[in-house]
């Protein structure tokens, strides 16, 4: 499958597969950048969409020097697998 264009407006990274809103939501204080809320919806899991969304808006916030604090456990779960991902 290929994945979907990720788009943003303030506070989402966003896409819709199949008529389905899946996003990636965070609240952005001064330098830093929290990702507090990532959903894909039940029939649309397992496809790695939540994985796409928080590797673009972790390489938003790289790009402009934001510090990230992972509230979402999912965006938590992918900096512990790919650490690389937030330097």
């Amino acid at each position: 499958m290929e994945k979907p264009e990720v788009l943003h407006t303030e506070g989402k990274f966003y896409f819709r597969v199949e008529g389905r809103e899946c996003h990636l939501l965070y609240s952005k204080h001064k330098e830093n950048i929290d990702f507090f809320s990532t959903f894909v919806p039940e029939e649309l899991r397992g496809r790695g969409l939540a994985t796409h969304l928080i590797s673009h808006g972790l390489a938003w916030a790289r790009d402009n020097n934001l510090s990230v604090i992972p509230t979402c456990s999912a965006v938590l779960r992918y900096i512990r697998k790919y650490p690389d991902s937030v330097t």
